[in-house]
């Protein structure tokens, strides 16, 4: 950098070249030392934070000491996601090529927020799209936008419903989910003006799935309220326990009531890639909108995310609008424009990460990872039904399943607190992570099977260890 020139931001092609190298350097040694890397690092960082807290610098730092800092110091006390035996939450892998493809979106930095702008760009995003319309089996006449996640596309899904059914009239509007549904529908459906004496729980059924019967007497009452149910919002694959609701059944209702039915396929939904997981998935294909999380299903970095509506023109009705100062729409209405299908106008090029890795990888490899992942959490739901003291709550239908710590004599408080000891004692072993939800007042431990690095052998860890430490904790219930 030339220091001599105080307002010279440019680098010339040594310094970049030489910034480039030792940033994949460190990045190359990071990835390639996952495995050994603690699955849960040091989170007792309270000091650190506070120690962090200084302004901003008046002169520029080396990156070396940067790359050391963060590398050595602040990545390690965090989770590790994309760690092979990251069976938390929903992992989300993060496939190499992605990252590549931020470089390049970033060091390029095309404006995408309208065609005209980079049409080839955005026509690589609108493909994107197209593949998620074919793979969910959408009709020709969907469009989509890509978001940072499942709780904005939910939002922009609420919103499509809201217009489309209510217009200005939202007070009287009602929407309906599951008890198990995911926290953001709520969030989302209030951020659209939908306030929470308008946003109902469903119950659920043995199977944790939403409660179809209790779903038609909410809405009838509602509507002898005098109210307008306008949105039902399924779930293709719950957090806490992994159930898909029966969604071919609430696709019906929907259309009897005429209700818009919004699917949160944020975990499950990339698993309808598989043509012999559909049947699983059946009736996914018929709801009026679809949130997809390809930071999940589909291995990518987080901050990936995805809707698909039926019926675009609800999207764009949402959407549209233009300035005096902006170019003309185009005139060929088959060109997407991502301004007019999404809230954003600045925007970078979130496409191309999605993009180059079906591109690099084709469809069918990653339908092979895809299906790999259920089978190992098959797999292992058997083999964990097996080991004495462990109760599942249900088979796995796509790759996540709930279990808890179980002895005879036991009350709900005894077992409650050894299912959390084990999800400790698990983890704190350095190499396999779980978590755990609450259901009916009941905690549970719950795996989740779904990133690309989880292979065979850490399901076998996996196994091992939840086996090895659930034999003692019985053993301190139950001395001899």
């Amino acid at each position: 950098m030339d220091a001599s020139d105080p307002a010279n931001l440019e680098l010339n092609p040594d310094e970049m070249r030489a910034m480039g190298h030792a940033t994949l350097n460190r990045v190359i040694a990071h990835l390639a030392s996952l495995p050994d890397q603690r699955i849960c690092g040091d989170l007792q960082a309270e000091a650190l934070c506070r120690s962090m807290r200084k302004p901003a610098p008046t002169f520029g730092t080396d990156l070396q000491s940067v790359l050391d800092s963060l590398f050595d110091e602040w990545i390690p006390r965090s989770f590790t996601p994309s760690g092979p035996g990251y069976m938390a939450y929903i992992p989300g892998g993060g496939l190499f090529p992605a990252a590549l493809a931020d470089f390049i979106a970033d060091s390029t930095n095309r404006f995408t927020g309208i065609w005209q702008a980079a049409p080839a760009l955005v026509q690589l995003e609108a493909n994107v799209l197209d593949w998620f319309r074919d793979w969910m089996c959408f009709p020709p006449s969907t469009s989509g936008l890509l978001t940072t996640g499942g709780s904005m596309a939910t939002f922009n899904a609420i919103l499509c419903a809201r217009e489309r059914h209510l217009g200005p009239d939202i007070r009287a509007g009602v929407v309906y989910a599951s008890t198990e549904a995911h926290h953001c529908v709520g969030k989302m459906a209030k951020l659209a003006g939908i306030m929470p004496d308008r946003f109902r729980l469903v119950p659920v059924d043995a199977s944790f799935k939403l409660n179809v019967q209790r779903l038609t007497e909410l809405i009838r009452s509602d509507r002898e309220a005098g109210l307008r149910p306008f949105l039902v919002v399924s779930s293709a694959g719950t957090v806490n326990t992994g159930a898909v609701d029966p969604l071919n059944a609430i696709a019906d209702i929907c259309v009897h009531e005429r209700l818009w039915h919004h699917t949160d396929g944020a975990y499950g939904a990339f698993f309808h890639v598989c043509e012999e997981f559909r049947p699983i998935l059946h009736g996914l294909e018929r709801a009026d909108s679809l949130t997809l999380d390809p930071h999940k299903g589909l291995f990518l970095p987080y901050g990936t995310g995805a809707l698909l509506v039926r019926d675009g023109a609800a999207l764009r009705a949402v959407h549209a609008g233009t300035a005096s100062y902006l170019p003309p729409q185009p005139v060929a209405e088959e060109f997407y424009d991502p301004s007019q299908h999404g809230p954003d106008l600045s925007r970078g090029f979130p496409g191309l990460r999605v993009w180059l890795c079906v591109t690099l990888f084709g469809a069918a490899r990653l339908r092979a990872a895809i299906a790999e992942k259920r089978v190992l959490a098959l797999e292992t739901a058997e083999r964990l039904q097996q080991v004495p003291g462990l109760s599942l709550m249900a088979p796995p239908e796509l790759s996540l399943f709930a279990f808890h710590v179980t002895w005879p004599g036991s009350n709900v408080t005894e077992r409650n607190d050894a299912t959390r000891e084990l999800i400790d004692r698990v983890r704190d072993r350095g190499q396999v992570m779980m978590t755990g939800c609450t259901v009916d007042g009941q905690f549970l431990a719950r795996i989740c099977i779904l990133s690309f690095r989880t292979r065979r052998p850490q399901v076998d860890l996996c196994v091992t260890q939840i086996a090895e430490e659930t034999a003692s904790i019985l053993a301190a219930h139950n001395p001899r």
